[in-house]
Order: C-alpha cells, then sequence, then structure tokens
C-alpha cells in the first residue's frame, strides 16, 4: 500500500502500543537511551573513552536519574578527564540507588583502579562479587589484579624496607 499510514499497523516494538497509536515519547526516549548506553559502552570496551562521554553525558543530561548511565558517565569522566571527585561521585550515588546491581560495583571499583586506591577498587569487586558470584567482568578484573604474595621476611612488617626490597627482588629474579 502506498501512502500506508506507519502508525496503522499494529506494532509488538517499542515504536508503538497498537493500532493507530503513534509511538509516545516516553517509548522514542527510552529508546535512544538504550542507543547510546549500547553506543557509549561499544566504545568503552575499544578503548575510546572520550568519544562513549559524549554518549553518557547525553543520556545524563536528559535522565540525570537513570542509575547505569550515571555510573558509565562516571567511569568515563575518570579515564577520559581524570576528574575523580566528580567520578566518584556519580558512582557512588548510582550504587545507592541500585546496591543490587553488580556492573555499578564494578564501574565503582574501576574508577578507583584508575587513580591508583587498589584497596579500595578491590573492596567494590568483592560487593559485587557478592551480588553475582558468576559475573565474568568482575572475576576477570580480580584474576588481572593478581593476588599479593606471602611477604619475604614473615617477621617483619609488609611495609618494612627489608621486605619491599627482597620481595622486588624475588620477582626480578626467577626461582631456582
Amino acid at each position: 500500500m502506498r501512502g500506508k499510514n506507519l502508525y496503522m499497523a499494529k506494532s509488538d516494538g517499542p515504536i508503538g502500543k497498537g493500532m493507530g497509536e503513534p509511538p509516545s515519547q516516553e517509548s522514542l526516549e527510552s529508546a535512544a537511551v538504550r542507543r547510546h548506553m549500547e553506543g557509549g559502552i561499544a566504545l568503552l570496551e575499544q578503548g575510546d573513552a572520550n568519544r562513549a562521554l559524549e554518549h553518557f553525558q547525553s543520556v545524563h543530561d536528559n535522565d540525570p536519574g537513570h542509575a547505569r548511565s550515571r555510573s558509565y558517565y562516571g567511569l568515563c569522566l575518570s579515564l577520559a578527564e581524570q576528574r575523580f571527585e566528580k567520578s566518584v561521585e556519580l558512582c557512588r550515588s548510582a550504587v545507592k540507588q541500585e546496591f543490587f546491581n553488580p556492573e555499578l560495583y564494578l564501574n565503582l571499583a574501576r574508577v578507583h583502579l584508575s587513580f591508583g586506591f587498589k584497596a579500595e577498587g578491590i573492596r567494590y569487586l568483592r560487593r559485587g562479587q557478592m551480588i553475582d558470584p558468576a559475573n565474568g567482568a568482575i572475576q576477570r578484573e580480580l584474576r588481572d589484579l593478581g593476588c599479593r604474595q606471602r611477604q619475604v621476611l614473615g617477621f617483619l612488617p609488609r611495609h618494612h624496607l627489608l621486605n619491599r626490597l627482597l620481595g622486588r627482588a624475588r620477582i626480578r629474579v626467577p626461582a631456582l
């Protein structure tokens, strides 16, 4: 049919609710949010935090209550612009809003790790792992961080100069 009204066909997708109804503003906005989120995550996985930041900032500007986009926006701010305070604030508020989402803990951990705060990063990875023990991304991140070896001289504290020097030597010289 030529000239057929696109809104007249029944649609089960996000465009229209039923016969003859134009798409609601809410469904168009949710489709745009989904498109920006998917595009931003894909760019972030490719290592392009600057371009991903544009996607997440767009979602955050239009819907600041969207916890997942706020978390990714904070992560991109830390990676692209090195803004620690703002990044942590955004990620923590997202975690408070959706405390059951392990992905948000992963982003918060990545923010801390990007600034060298390994202990805090591991703490948030463990929290995310408590929610979803089978989460592959959290398991990979923990595996990539590795685990600490025992201190060389157990009777001295870990931060003692001798333990630090002998520990570095142990890494450089392979065991015979």
